[in-house]
């Protein structure tokens, strides 16, 4: 107890030091009794103010408590003073005791006082700061804990997040240019190994955001102690963290970091309840985690797959898009509860997740047409840009908007100055593919597309040029003055040239010419087509065709099979009838001649990404091989051949009847065949 004191006195005497202040007044005659002195002091006078303002100075006389209970004696009583002196000494140490631990707590929550009122001050300011600058001013001020240190460095992401790519970049810069910056990654460097967990991984997360470089000491310091703290990290912060490290390059401490952080992860799944963590780990699990991690974190998805909000399920499609895994009952999901929520959904997030489904692989007829209408609604707010965007990530899925389609078609035939090379290189393609041709005003439309494209003729490359005109060409519409530039000789030589697209570009240029022949207004149908027949080359897929038209027909002699045809044209089937399509007519070698009277089929077993998603709309390559047949004198009879597939061996026959004789009406009509349903 007594060593208990004297520290006591000596953290008493060392704050009289600190802060110096008014003696108390010494009595003026008579003696203090030590008794109970300390109770009637706390008693009476506040401790905080005796600290702060009645200590005496160092050099004035020992300090005393005066105590208002005090007895003051003459000097004749002698004899009452000793004995009121002798009960004071057996009193004194049980309660001196007591009354030191009571003033020594009080020194000490007044210190905390002191310490929370200050970072509450300091919290206040940061809060509103409105710029990263603001935030490091303060901190170059104030700023003095290691939590005080991260909190300025998260603020500062914040602010910056929110901010333009233009404005983004100005402030960063403002940001490695102001001196306090500096010092606050020296703070953070030194003090690494002394953070808190949260302080850890929060720092890491931003710092990595605003920039700094990965192979500098700090970012490389940072990832160094999440390793050896990573078991230390609950879900929180492995989530966090997670998210750091999918956004970063790889080397050896990140890589070290992502093996670590499987192994936690797999360890700690089936714990998990949060969907915010979960679907942050599937980012940072990555495409290259093994798939048994991947089932995992799909089956704890779908664990929470009810609890799921909208931010949620947009995150968890970029999760899955990032892990490479397509969990179509995750998507399903997700994908309702984004259509519940359209409303809500903001406009760059929609095109994140229409992206994510081409990515994934994942065709959703109900959602994309959700969107479609939702955009289509709410056109007149979006930029002209905005809606090219749209239609690029419809046409990257195969799917075909029309409304929205039938929107731009018409702000581009009222105004088209708003295109630029890049926009008009889109429209060409999206349109192109999806084979859209507006109603009614078609020719203008693809006027005003070639008079873009001569526009941007002299600052074109060859390569752009040539995917403009294929695709002016696939619409049927032959841009002459471009195709004039495009076929000059030292620009052909250089598509033609040899490197990795060689052979891509010199299939465009033989659709082009094609085109340029079969689709001129002078272009007459042939009265006799040469064709070669290859019947022992029979696909897997057309037997069941084959063995139909065999039960159909009754001999191979009523049809031609795998026939190869002028301009590198293909057909799976072709059939002879007469013109009012009554009667099959035997189909042989001998039989190659022009005969007015006689009608020709061909049928085409395409697949189903041929056809626009969800219809039987035909895409734009066939629609372009349909449109040269017919020129060639074919009657085309499109099949999708998955789902004739599908049909029993009685119902291939009578589907192929109906299409042969289209008087006949059959129960597998077209409309059953191609059901998505």
């Amino acid at each position: 107890m007594n060593n208990k004191m004297g520290y006591l006195l000596k953290t008493v005497r060392y704050l009289c030091r600190c802060s110096p202040g008014p003696r108390l007044p010494a009595p003026t005659s008579g003696r203090v009794v030590q008794s109970g002195r300390h109770r009637d002091c706390l008693e009476n006078v506040n401790c905080r103010k005796l600290f702060l303002n009645t200590f005496p100075s160092p050099r004035g006389s020992p300090l005393r408590f005066l105590s208002q209970k005090a007895d003051v004696f003459g000097a004749g009583d002698e004899v009452q003073q000793e004995k009121s002196r002798e009960a004071a000494v057996s009193e004194q140490a049980p309660q001196s005791s007591l009354e030191l631990e009571k003033l020594e707590g009080d020194v000490q929550s007044f210190r905390v006082k002191a310490v929370l009122g200050q970072n509450e001050q300091f919290f206040n300011r940061l809060h509103k700061c409105a710029c990263p600058s603001d935030v490091l001013d303060l901190a170059s001020e104030s700023a003095v804990s290691i939590k005080q240190f991260t909190n300025c460095l998260t603020t500062m992401w914040k602010l910056v997040r929110n901010m333009s790519e233009d404005q983004r970049r100005y402030e960063k810069r403002l940001i490695f240019e102001h001196p306090a910056f500096v010092r606050l990654c020296q703070q953070l460097l030194r003090d690494s190994r002394r953070m808190t967990r949260g302080d850890l991984v929060f720092s890491l997360h931003a710092v990595v955001n605003l920039g700094v470089p990965q192979n500098t000491l700090l970012v490389q310091t940072l990832l160094r102690v999440c390793q050896e703290k990573l078991n230390q990290l609950d879900n929180r912060c492995m989530s966090v963290l997670a998210t750091t490290l999918a956004g970063m390059d790889e080397d050896k401490n990140v890589s070290a970091l992502q093996a670590g952080l499987q192994l936690l992860v797999e360890q700690r799944l089936p714990s998990i309840r949060d969907i915010f963590i979960l679907q942050n780990l599937m980012k940072c699990v990555g495409k290259d985690a093994p798939v048994f991690l991947k089932k995992k974190l799909e089956m704890a998805v779908l664990r929470e797959i009810d609890h799921v909000t909208y931010p949620n399920a947009h995150r968890v499609f970029l999760g899955l898009v990032a892990m490479k895994y397509c969990s179509i009952p995750i998507l399903n999901a997700c994908s309702k509860k984004i259509q519940e929520n359209i409303h809500d959904a903001p406009f760059w997030q929609l095109i994140l997740i229409l992206e994510a489904c081409h990515s994934l692989q994942y065709h959703n007829v109900k959602l994309f047409s959700t969107v479609a209408d939702y955009v289509n609604s709410v056109v007149c707010l979006l930029d002209k840009r905005q809606i090219i965007l749209f239609l690029s990530a419809f046409e990257s899925l195969g799917f075909q908007p029309s409304e929205l389609m039938g929107v731009l078609a018409e702000k581009v035939t009222e105004d088209s100055e708003f295109l630029d090379l890049k926009s008009l290189l889109i429209v060409l393609r999206v349109y192109s593919r999806l084979n859209y041709i507006p109603r009614g005003q078609h020719h203008l439309f693809y006027e005003t597309l070639h008079s873009c494209l001569n526009k941007y003729l002299p600052q074109i490359s060859n390569t752009e040029l040539l995917k403009a005109v294929y695709s002016l060409c696939i619409l049927g519409y032959l841009p002459h003055h471009a195709l004039d530039q495009l076929l000059k000789k030292d620009n052909f030589e250089e598509l033609v040239s040899g490197d990795l697209y060689k052979e891509k570009r010199e299939t465009m240029l033989h659709s082009v010419r094609t085109c340029m022949e079969l689709d001129s207004p002078s272009f007459m149908k042939p009265a006799f087509v040469p064709t070669e027949s290859f019947c022992s080359l029979v696909s897997v897929n057309l037997r069941k065709a084959r063995e139909a038209l065999l039960e159909l027909l009754g001999d191979e002699n009523m049809f031609r099979q795998n026939v190869q045809l002028p301009y590198e044209y293909h057909i799976d089937f072709e059939i002879w009838m007469d013109s009012d399509r009554k009667k099959v007519l035997q189909v042989t070698a001998a039989d190659s001649h022009a005969e007015i009277s006689v009608q020709r089929l061909a049928f085409l077993f395409v697949p189903p990404s041929a056809f626009c998603l969800g219809t039987t709309h035909p895409q734009g390559k066939l629609a372009m091989k349909k449109r040269h047949l017919s020129k060639l004198g074919y009657h085309v009879i499109l099949v999708l051949n998955k789902k004739f597939q599908e049909l029993t061996n009685e119902g291939a026959v009578e589907f192929l009847k109906a299409k042969i004789y289209p008087e006949n009406i059959s129960p597998f009509s077209e409309v059953n065949l191609y059901d998505n349903n």
